[in-house]
This record gives C-alpha cells, sequence and structure tokens, in this order.
C-alpha cells in the first residue's frame, strides 16, 4: 500500500504541471486569435467611417475640427478706416482737395461724384485717379463710376451711401470704420491722429448724433409723404409731396441726428447684409420721408438691440446752424477758426471753394503745403510722400490729444449710457 501511494505521487505531479502548461497554451492561442480578429475588423471598419467609433479621433466629425481649429487672427494694433467722399457739379477741385488731405495708404478710399455733375467732370476724375503714380501703386482709392443721383432731401443719400458700403465691403476685407464725408468736408486732425486716437477704442462703437426728440420733425418731416424723382429720373429736380399723411409709426422709433457719421464694419455689414428684416424695412419706410439721411442710420442703430449700445452721441464734426436752422449749414470763415479749433472734432463743415480757412487749416493743423498730401509717418521720398515708407508707422500730434479729449469725454462721461438712444 505504502509502494502504491509513492507510485501515485510520481505521476500526479508532472500531471499538474502538463495540464498547466496546456491551459496557458490555450488561453495563449485564444488571445492571440482574438486580437487578430480585432485588427481584421478593424481594418475593415478603417475603409467606412463609422458612428461606432465616435471616441476615435476622426477628421469627419466637426468636434474633432473645432478643438484643432486655428485661433482667428488678431486685429492690427492700427485699425483702418474706409471713407466716401462724395460730390456734385462743380466739386470736383474741392474733392480732390479734401481727398489729398484725407490720404492715407492705409486706409480706403471710395470718391463719388452724383449724375448732376457733367460726365466731362466724372472722366476727369477718374483719368486723375487712374494716372495718380501713388495711388495706382498702392490700389485704394476706387472711383464709383456708376454715378448715382442723389438728392440731400430725398432718400437718394441714403442709397448712395449704402451703395458705397457695398463696395467697400466687396473690395476690401479688413477695415474697421465707415466715414462719410461730401466734398465740402475737410479734416482738423492729420490721419496719423485719427488712427492713433481709435487704436485705442473698441472697434464695434458708432459715432451716430443722435435724439429721439423729433420736435417739429415730426410734423413736418416724418408726417408728410414725399417722392423723390431721383428714384427714376436722370435730370435733378426737387422733391414733391404727395396726399394723405401718415401717422407716426408704432413699431419701430423714430431717431434723428446729423446726416455725417462713423460706423464700424460690424453695423454696415448689418444694413448691408440684412440678415435682420430691421434695416430693410427701415429703408422703405425712409424712401417717402423728407431728409431722410438725418433718420435712417440713427433709427436703425437705436431700434436694434445688438447695436443700440455701441452707440456715442457725436458726428466727429464741427457744424455751425443758422439761427433758426435752414436745410444746410451756413459756410465757414476765417472769424470762425477759433470756435472751430476749440470743438476738439476730427472734421468740419461746410467749406466753400478755395476758401482761406482751409489755407489755414492746411498751415497751421496740418501741416499741408503745395497741394501735396497730409503728412504722416508713412511718407518717404523726394519731394515728401511721393514714395509710402511704413504704413503703420504713426507720428501722432496735437491733433491727437484734441481729438483724445473730446473722445474721452464723451466715452468717460458718467451720462454716456444716458445719452444712448434717448
Amino acid at each position: 500500500m505504502g509502494y502504491m501511494n509513492i507510485e501515485k505521487k510520481k505521476w500526479v505531479f508532472p500531471l499538474v504541471i502538463s495540464s498547466l502548461l496546456f491551459v496557458l497554451l490555450l488561453a495563449t492561442s485564444f488571445n492571440m486569435g482574438l486580437v487578430s480578429s480585432l485588427n481584421s475588423i478593424n481594418s475593415v471598419f478603417s475603409i467606412f467611417p463609422s458612428r461606432f467609433m465616435i471616441n476615435q479621433t476622426n477628421p469627419y466629425f466637426a468636434e474633432a475640427k473645432l478643438n484643432h481649429a486655428p485661433p482667428p487672427p488678431a486685429r492690427p494694433p492700427v485699425p483702418k478706416f474706409a471713407y466716401l467722399i462724395s460730390g456734385s457739379k462743380g466739386d470736383l477741385e474741392k474733392l480732390w482737395r479734401t481727398l489729398h488731405s484725407l490720404y492715407h495708404p492705409w486706409n480706403y478710399y471710395v470718391i463719388h461724384l452724383d449724375l448732376e455733375a457733367p460726365p466731362e467732370e466724372r472722366l476727369e476724375l477718374q483719368s486723375r485717379v487712374e494716372n495718380h503714380t501713388l495711388f495706382a501703386k498702392v490700389g485704394n482709392v476706387f472711383m464709383n463710376s456708376k454715378a448715382n443721383m442723389v438728392t440731400y432731401r430725398g432718400p437718394t443719400m441714403v442709397a448712395s451711401t449704402l451703395h458705397a458700403c457695398a463696395i467697400l465691403l466687396k473690395r476690401y476685407k479688413d477695415w474697421d470704420w465707415f466715414i462719410n464725408l461730401s466734398a465740402s468736408d475737410y479734416p482738423l486732425v492729420t490721419q496719423d491722429d485719427l488712427l492713433h486716437t481709435f487704436s485705442d477704442l473698441k472697434r464695434e462703437l458708432n459715432f451716430v448724433e443722435h435724439t429721439s426728440n423729433l420736435g417739429w420733425k415730426a410734423s413736418q418731416r416724418a408726417m408728410p409723404l414725399i417722392v423723390d424723382p431721383g428714384l427714376y429720373q436722370k435730370t435733378k429736380s426737387d422733391i414733391f409731396w404727395v396726399t394723405p399723411r401718415r401717422n407716426l409709426p408704432t413699431a419701430f422709433k423714430l431717431f434723428t441726428g446729423s446726416a455725417w457719421m462713423i460706423l464700424s464694419r460690424a453695423f454696415v455689414e448689418y444694413c448691408i447684409w440684412g440678415w435682420d428684416n430691421l434695416p430693410r424695412t427701415l429703408l422703405m419706410y425712409y424712401s417717402n420721408f423728407v431728409s431722410s439721411p438725418e433718420g435712417y442710420f440713427q433709427t436703425v442703430i437705436c431700434n436694434a438691440p445688438e447695436f443700440a449700445s455701441t452707440v456715442v452721441n457725436h458726428d466727429m464734426h464741427y457744424i455751425s446752424w443758422d439761427n433758426p436752422p435752414k436745410q444746410h449749414p451756413h459756410t465757414l470763415s476765417l472769424n470762425e477758426t477759433s470756435k472751430i479749433y476749440a470743438s476738439n472734432a476730427a472734421f468740419a463743415r461746410k467749406f466753400g471753394r478755395d476758401s482761406r480757412v482751409l489755407d489755414k487749416i492746411d498751415r497751421e493743423l496740418l501741416r499741408r503745403k503745395n497741394g501735396s498730401f497730409t503728412p504722416g509717418g508713412w511718407c518717404a521720398g523726394k519731394p515728401r510722400c511721393t514714395k509710402v515708407g511704413n504704413v503703420t508707422n504713426l507720428r501722432p500730434g496735437p491733433g491727437a490729444e484734441r481729438l483724445g479729449r473730446l473722445i474721452g469725454k464723451l466715452v468717460l462721461s458718467p451720462r454716456f449710457r444716458q445719452n444712448q438712444c434717448r
């Protein structure tokens, strides 16, 4: 019996070891086959994208793109202005002088002589732009050769302004503010002053003089119905009144103010692209409104909640009105230069042809000589400003200090919010 127990112990131990080795080999074989099978499955699904592969990095999923999208490009520290400079019959030389006083190779310019200007004036202006060495090289001055008929008291001026905005949006992708001026306007600061001062501002701000207190305008401008022949005629004639009169609107609140403004690119896009119907609705309403340029943009911006909080209640102009006010402001003279300078404004109007006050502004404020460009940090070559140097090299002067005081007074005032769309 003892002998048999010894024999069992001899073969039981090898049997256990063999069994363990067999199980181990079997498990290994099974795992290798499973891995191989999974690899085969994965190789199939790698050909066809599947919703079951959500946890993997997959370029077909928007989340993956968002996680790896490059950050949006930073805005340049120096902003860009996009100008409309418009004129009419007899304004060729005034417009040309205003353009030179405002020119900076960093900005963009659309110039427009309306249909009342004779064809020879428009052709002469186009020829000057095309043959100007600097304009041709930089490519930032565009003449709107599709001239519009413009009647100041009708909606055609609004249509012409929107036309220029659309041109600027289509041609140039990187400007920050739109400024509309006429040939009767003139700058009181250099472009280096303006660019330097606006570099410190939020680019969402809109400088629009406005009020909801219509006063006499409610009965004499808002309630009458007018037709502007400039919408359908090639010859200029005044607006005419039709009946019946209309009530003031209840779907939106009316605002009035200056026809001259500085608008942010975001607001201009809102007016042009019209993803909201308000700009189009108000454009139709103001097509029968007396002096619609003094109300359209004010009413749009103050009835759009996303833009109402961006309004600065000033047009950045010095304008002198008669008392009682007439349709147009009176022409500025040398006797008013002290008031013009003290306004700290960026622009003034209105000026006559060959005005001596413009010569004084050139000499004392702009340092502009012999009909050339207003000098700035970009100027190079001999004579000065005949070539373009560093376009973002700004050399602000006293004008930047004056303009800074005005904007600081407006934006930093405790009444800033109270003056918005009231």
